[in-house]
Formats: structure tokens, C-alpha cells, sequence
């Protein structure tokens, strides 16, 4: 894959480049301190089982697209309900922590590299505002941010990866997805988009009959691995 075939890469956001996980749990804490570890992650396990479950509803017309910031609340309710708070000041602030997540240990540094040979292109299914949160709260650089909810949907929606093909100017082939979750690196490739898998701890390991053109261990060796073209 030469360096000259690639216009911009394209990262996925939410725990590509960011510990989304760790953001929600850290809401969770602070809406019942007496809560214990396991109990947490019992909870962390329903709002992420809620997300993904609505986000797929959307996906196959069960559902009209509702933006990311709805799906949150709705995942807020539910989790602040099961440790029986209604405060609803509390639930707006539980379901605004998956804003205020950080990044991962290489993240700023990899990206900041890597923009100075490629223009970058964030593309989440973060609503828009979301986006701006999670952006200015892990210190992410971009030259371009997109939103799902520019496209009324979610990924893996072909929709959705057509953004940066559309921004990017050029046909798909000249674009490198980079992502955590095979899933979404499979989405991409129904469109044509190369792809590149960054392993992380809450991330979707590819299966053994996946075949994406880069597999990294993290930003740098993403990095360097590109160096290598």
C-alpha cells in the first residue's frame, strides 16, 4: 500500500482514540459512590448494550435516526433507574460523561505525527455536538471532524464512510480507515476504503477471515508502519 495511494486517513473516535468505556464508568461512580466495581460494570454492560441495540434498530428501520445525544440520555435513564436515582439534574450528567473520556496513552502523540504527513478526518457516530465535546476534552487533532448525524445514520451504514469520501474529494480507494472495531473496518470496505486495524482493550479483533491491509499495535506503530511505504 504506497504512500501515494493514500489522500487521508480516517480514524474512527470512540475507543479507537479514546477510552469511552472509562468516561461512562466515571459517570456511573459519581452518580452512586457506594456502588462496587462489579456493580459498575454491570451497569457500564446495560448502557452499552442499550446503544448498541437502539443504534441497530435505526439501522434496520425499526427506529427513526435519533442522534447520539438521545440514545445517551436514554441509556442514562436506564442505568440511573436501576440504582433507583431520578434526580434529573444527576441523569443529564451521567448521560453527558461519555463526552468527558480521555484518550488513549498514544493518541495525541500518534495523531500529531501522523498529521504531518496526512490529512486526518475523524469520522464517529458521535452526534455533531457530541463530537465537539469529545474532541476538545481528549485533545484530538484534526483537519476535518465528521458526524454520523450528517448522514442520519450510524455506522455501518455506507452512508456514514461516503462523508469522507465526499470531504476527501477523491474516489475510496485513496482513503485509510483506521479503526478498533473489525466491524466498522468491514462497513468500510463495502465502499472501498482501505483499512487498517489498531488493536485496543475495548476494542472488535478482526476474525480469521477478515483481511484488512494494515494491522497495528497502536498509533506509533501505525506510524511506522506507513513510514515503511
Amino acid at each position: 500500500m504506497p504512500e501515494s495511494k493514500i489522500d487521508a486517513i480516517v480514524f474512527d473516535v470512540l475507543g479507537t482514540l479514546v477510552d469511552e468505556p472509562a468516561g461512562i464508568r466515571a459517570g456511573i461512580r459519581g452518580l452512586d459512590p457506594s456502588l462496587d466495581e462489579s456493580r459498575v460494570e454491570q451497569l457500564l454492560s446495560q448502557w452499552q448494550q442499550h446503544i448498541e441495540r437502539e443504534q441497530r434498530r435505526v439501522l434496520d428501520g425499526a427506529r427513526p435516526y435519533l442522534a447520539s445525544d438521545v440514545l445517551d440520555l436514554e441509556a442514562a435513564r436506564l442505568v440511573a433507574g436501576a440504582v433507583g436515582v431520578d434526580d434529573p439534574a444527576a441523569v443529564a450528567a451521567l448521560a453527558l460523561s461519555g463526552r468527558r473520556v480521555p484518550p488513549w496513552p498514544d493518541t495525541v502523540a500518534g495523531l500529531a505525527r501522523l498529521a504531518e504527513r496526512f490529512p486526518l478526518i475523524g469520522l464517529s457516530n458521535a452526534s455533531r455536538t457530541a463530537l465537539l465535546g469529545l474532541n476538545a476534552h481528549a485533545g484530538l487533532r484534526w483537519h476535518q471532524a465528521l458526524s454520523a448525524e450528517d448522514a442520519r445514520t450510524y455506522k455501518p451504514d455506507p452512508a456514514v464512510y461516503q462523508l469522507a469520501v465526499t470531504v476527501s474529494g477523491g474516489p475510496p480507494e485513496r482513503l485509510l480507515m483506521v479503526a478498533a472495531h473489525a466491524w466498522d473496518l468491514r462497513g468500510a470496505q463495502e465502499l472501498g476504503l482501505r483499512t487498517a486495524y489498531v488493536a485496543r482493550p475495548v476494542g472488535d479483533p478482526p476474525a480469521s477471515s477478515d483481511r484488512f491491509d494494515l494491522h497495528a499495535d497502536g498509533l506509533a506503530d501505525l506510524a511506522d508502519r506507513l513510514d515503511r511505504f
